[in-house]
């Protein structure tokens, strides 16, 4: 790295660690900001700790800055994303820590927004601070994966979470479905949710379900992500479980372009917010013009929970960046609903393949989390 000092120490690693440990607790609740994490160590000990607030402000160096007081002057400043160098509604964060005093800056990685894009450590270095780059990059690269791909590819993170058999199936053929998991994957499927901005599914899961996407876990009432469904034809209906709670969970439903206007009314009278978006060539909805829509509005992570149709969609054109996948120990037979549809594959040379990023058990239910490979 250019400029970029190479002094670290299993120290810095471990406060590294600890700061992106802070990162992850907020994930999911502070779009469209990153959920940076920062920890200030002075003469050995930890002054202060901070993680961006719940809604993307104070950032996470103001709040460690905030607890550390005067004792940060001095200070090693250890954090998960480069310090922003812009003027928002507060101050930038590189000026924030230059006030401070501290003497030296650890960080993860840069911030790739045009705004900052190396600025806050170049402020930094002018100001005489000895700034260090790279520390534990490759985890900061995971922690802020959905920020950076909404900067970088103008669309959120998207994670699919599958529940099958294990045969691949997620329903009887008479559409029974609950439950094939059991308590322990369930509340982990909660957890998921809380460390998303946002629920994906289509409207077929939304009719057929009338499910609340909320997340159920003691304590994590007000982590609920943003519903969103997408409907091409605005075919939700206004006394649906999803419209019922849209003014205590914000509520969206992508539509096509030219949907009924009174079907948008229907449902924007009862606190829904209507995005319109592309359709493809077959008369759907353009996935990809979708996300792009979730972009712009700043969501960064979004987990799709749909059925077999949106993920299949979403795979088919490749854009599932995380799948968690839980496999329930039974079988289902050849009848019941597949996890995944056609693909129209001509060659196994066409198949996507994914690497295994980690494996845990939820009670009887196994859950693999896997990514695209390179």
């Amino acid at each position: 790295m250019s400029g970029a000092s190479i002094k670290t120490t299993d120290k810095d690693r471990s406060h590294m660690a600890a700061a992106l440990a802070l990162s992850q607790r907020h994930l999911g609740r502070t779009w469209p900001n990153p959920s940076v994490g920062c920890v200030l160590v002075n003469q050995g000990h930890i002054v202060g700790r901070g993680v961006t607030g719940v809604g993307g402000r104070p950032h996470g160096e103001a709040n460690a800055l905030e607890q550390a007081g005067p004792l940060a002057k001095g200070a090693t400043a250890y954090v998960t994303l480069e310090p922003c160098a812009h003027h928002g509604q507060t101050r930038p964060c590189c000026d924030a820590l230059i006030e401070g005093g501290v003497d030296r800056v650890v960080v993860a990685i840069g911030d790739p927004d045009q705004r900052t894009a190396g600025t806050g450590l170049a402020r930094m270095r002018e100001a005489g601070i000895d700034v260090v780059e790279g520390v534990l990059a490759d985890e900061a690269e995971e922690v802020h994966a959905g920020f950076l791909s909404r900067v970088r590819r103008g669309r959120p993170l998207v994670t699919a979470k599958v529940a099958a058999s294990l045969d691949g199936r997620v329903a009887l053929a008479s559409g029974e479905s609950k439950w094939i998991t059991g308590e322990g994957a369930r509340r982990m499927g909660h957890a998921l949710r809380a460390s998303h901005d946002a629920i994906l599914v289509g409207s077929g899961t939304a009719m057929t379900d009338n499910p609340s996407l909320t997340c159920r876990l003691p304590g994590l009432d007000a982590a609920s992500p943003v519903r969103i469904v997408v409907d091409s034809a605005l075919r939700l209906s206004p006394g649906s479980a999803l419209v019922a709670g849209a003014n205590n969970v914000p509520t969206w439903v992508v539509c096509g372009e030219h949907s009924d206007d009174q079907r948008r009314a229907a449902l924007m009278d009862r606190g829904v917010d209507i995005i319109s978006a592309r359709r493809g060539a077959e008369g759907v909805l353009d996935s990809a013009a979708v996300l792009q829509e979730l972009g712009d509005r700043g969501i960064t992570r979004v987990l799709a929970e749909g059925g077999p149709r949106l993920v299949t969609s979403l795979l088919r054109e490749g854009l599932i960046d995380r799948l968690a996948w839980f496999a329930a120990p039974v079988a289902l037979g050849g009848d019941a609903m597949t996890a995944i549809a056609d693909l129209s594959l001509r060659s196994l040379g066409e198949a996507g393949r994914w690497q295994v990023r980690s494996r845990s058990s939820w009670g009887a239910d196994g859950l693999v989390m896997l990514a695209p490979t390179a």
